[in-house]
C-alpha cells in the first residue's frame, strides 16, 4: 500500500477502495525564452521573475481506512456523496459509516432519500416498532425515491442492527414540485410553513454551477432557471435546516451525511448552508471517477473498485393498481410469468400468501427473493363466458 503525503487534508487507499485528498502546492515554472514573448506587450522583469501557481495533485501517498477514521472521527459532521445508481459508492458510504461505528462514535445517519414528514417511520423501523416491508409503505420510499431501495438496503440493516438513527433530511415532494412549477411564490401559508425562512441566494459559484447544469438541456437563462434555481435551493436549505436541528438537539452525536454529490461539491449545497446555522468541523468526501477533481470540490475523493448491484429476481410484467389486487397490465415473452401461465388482464391477489394490495407490496415482496427463487401467486382471471375464476400458479423467478 502506498502512502501519499499532502500539505492540505490527508488522502488514502483502503482494501478495493481508496481516498485522495486534495491539495494545492504553489510550483515555480520557468516559462521558455521566446515562446511568450509579444511585441506589443512590455513584460517587467518583476513579472518574468514571478512563479506561476499550479494545483498539485500528489497519487504517491494514501493512508489506509484504520488510519483515515481517527481524522473522521474528530468532524461533527461527514458528508459523503453519491451518484444515486452507483452501488459501489453506496458499498462506499457503508464502509466509512462501519470504521466510524467501529471506532466508537455515536453515530446518526442523515439521508437524502426520505423526505422530513416521514420521521416518524424511520424512528419506529431502526426501533424494532414495524418491519422493513412498513417502513417503506410508510415512507412511501417507491413513490418519492425513484432508485432501487436495494442500492440502501445494507446501510438501514447497519443502521437497525446497531441503533443507529435514521434522519429524513429532504422536503416534501409536493412542494418543490409546486415549485418548480410556479415558484416559491405559489406556496400557500402552510407550505411556507414546511420551508426554511431563510434562504441565501448569496453564493454565484453555485449559482453559475447550476446554470452549467440547466444550459446543458438546451434551455436558456430566463425565469424557467429561477425556478430550478428555487428548487435546487430549497432542497439545499431544507436539508441544511433539518439537519442543523438533529445537530442541536442531539450535541453528543457524529452525523454521517448521505447525498448526491451535487448537494456537496464545494461545500455549496448543503454545508455552507448547515454552517451558516450552526458553526461545526466537518468533511466532505465526494466520489471520484466521473467528477472533475479541481481545487476546493471536496476534503477527500473516493476512488471505489467497480461493483454491480446483484441481479433482481423478477417476474416479467408490466403492473398496474386494481381496485383488489394488482393488475397484469401485460407479460414478458418468455419470462418467468408467461413461462408460468400468468395472462394479460389477470389479477394478481397474493404472492406466497400474502395479500397484495398494490404494485408496491409486489415490489417489497420480491426484495426477500433472487433469480432462481420459487414464487406462488394468486390471481383472479376475469373470463366473458365462464365468470371470474381464481387460480394458483408457480413461477420459478428470473432476472
Amino acid at each position: 500500500m502506498v502512502i501519499t503525503r499532502c500539505p492540505l487534508p490527508l488522502p488514502l487507499i483502503f482494501s478495493s477502495l481508496f481516498l485522495v485528498a486534495c491539495g494545492n502546492a504553489a510550483v515555480n515554472q520557468r516559462s521558455a525564452s521566446g515562446h511568450d514573448y509579444h511585441p506589443d506587450k512590455q513584460t517587467s522583469k518583476q513579472e518574468e521573475a514571478r512563479p506561476a501557481v499550479a494545483t498539485v495533485l500528489d497519487l504517491h501517498q494514501a493512508l489506509d481506512l484504520k488510519t483515515l477514521t481517527p481524522v473522521l472521527a474528530t468532524r461533527r459532521v461527514v458528508y459523503v456523496g453519491e451518484s444515486h445508481d452507483n452501488y459501489a459508492h453506496h458499498r462506499a458510504q457503508l464502509a466509512v459509516i462501519e470504521a466510524l461505528y467501529e471506532s466508537g462514535a455515536d453515530l446518526a445517519i442523515g439521508m437524502e432519500m426520505f423526505q422530513q414528514p416521514y420521521q416518524q417511520y424511520l424512528d419506529d423501523y431502526i426501533a424494532g416498532k414495524i418491519s422493513e416491508a412498513e417502513m417503506l409503505r410508510k415512507t412511501e420510499w417507491y413513490e418519492r425515491w425513484v432508485y432501487d431501495y436495494r442500492f440502501y438496503r445494507p446501510i438501514l440493516n447497519f443502521a437497525k442492527e446497531n441503533g443507529i438513527p435514521v434522519i429524513a433530511l429532504n422536503v416534501p415532494r409536493e412542494i418543490t414540485r409546486r415549485v418548480s412549477k410556479a415558484g416559491l411564490k405559489s406556496l400557500s401559508e402552510e407550505e411556507r410553513g414546511q420551508v426554511p425562512a431563510d434562504i441565501d441566494y448569496s453564493d454565484q459559484a453555485y449559482t453559475d454551477r447550476l446554470k452549467q447544469i440547466f444550459n446543458q438541456h438546451g434551455k436558456e437563462i430566463s425565469q424557467d432557471f429561477e425556478r430550478f434555481l428555487q428548487v435546487q435551493l430549497l432542497w439545499d436549505e431544507g436539508m441544511a435546516e433539518r439537519a442543523a436541528a438533529y445537530l442541536m438537539e442531539q450535541p453528543q452525536k457524529q452525523l454521517v451525511i448521505l447525498a448526491g454529490s451535487g448537494h456537496l461539491m464545494h461545500s455549496s449545497g448543503i454545508p455552507n448552508r448547515i454552517q451558516r446555522r450552526q458553526q461545526v468541523s466537518s468533511a466532505v468526501v465526494l466520489p471520484g471517477g466521473d467528477l472533475k477533481i479541481e481545487p476546493g470540490i471536496a476534503d477527500f475523493m473516493l476512488f471505489s473498485e467497480a461493483a454491480e448491484l446483484p441481479p433482481a429476481a423478477v417476474m416479467g410484467i408490466y403492473m398496474e393498481k386494481a381496485d383488489n389486487g394488482v393488475l397484469v397490465s401485460g407479460v414478458l415473452k418468455e419470462s418467468a410469468a408467461e413461462l408460468g401461465g400468468v395472462e394479460r388482464d389477470d389479477i394478481i391477489l397474493a404472492f406466497d400468501g400474502e395479500v397484495v394490495a398494490s404494485p408496491n407490496d409486489l415490489r417489497i415482496q420480491l426484495l426477500k427473493k433472487k433469480p432462481g427463487d420459487d414464487a406462488r401467486l394468486t390471481l383472479l382471471r376475469r373470463r366473458i363466458l365462464f365468470g371470474d375464476k381464481q387460480l394458483e400458479v408457480n413461477l420459478t423467478l428470473g432476472q
